[in-house]
């Protein structure tokens, strides 16, 4: 359940999909993609965990080959949420603690800033608020938009101005 106490239905469309019952673990293949308002994932392979009591839902996921993890961030102004958006060969959800787990190469990028791990082994994880911890060599990409002037059109850097005689 969320915050408010309703119940949370995540929704995985895939062109394969099996369920063992008994284990209660479903595998889904081809054109996976699942929306959940935690987060959502696109992969070639999802294989989801189910709590043994009824009703609890989503217990663990694990996404593999060509992940892609779309989460919200909250803005601490109360404005629209940013989004984090990871990439990897690999990412692990887990209800628990609420985190994303990816690792094989992974990058995420929020808002103008990219995180890239510079090792295949750096592991990233992207808590339920959408912040990042990074284990491992990794470069970040910090970009800063172009001023622009009143009229809408790219202001030049201080000290651009050409100097009078």
């Amino acid at each position: 359940r969320d915050e408010k106490g309703q119940p949370i239905t995540t929704q995985i469309f895939a062109d394969e999909a099996s369920f063992n019952t008994e284990k209660r673990i479903g595998v889904f293949t081809k054109n996976v993609r699942v929306f959940d308002p935690r987060f959502n994932i696109q992969s070639d392979k999802l294989t989801v965990f189910i709590h043994k009591e009824e009703g609890e839902g989503l217990e663990k996921a694990i996404a593999e080959g060509h992940v892609g993890v779309v989460r919200d961030k909250p803005d601490p102004k109360g404005g629209p949420p940013s989004k984090a958006v990871g990439l990897s060969e690999k990412a692990v959800y887990t209800s628990s603690d609420g985190n994303v787990v990816l690792t094989g190469s992974p990058r995420v990028q929020q808002g103008l800033d990219t995180h890239v791990a510079t090792s295949p082994d750096t592991v990233m994880v992207l808590n339920q608020d959408g912040h990042l911890t990074t284990h491992g060599p990794s470069r970040t990409e910090i970009r800063q938009e172009a001023k622009k002037d009143k009229n809408g059109k790219p202001s030049p850097s201080p000290g651009a101005e050409a100097k009078k005689s």
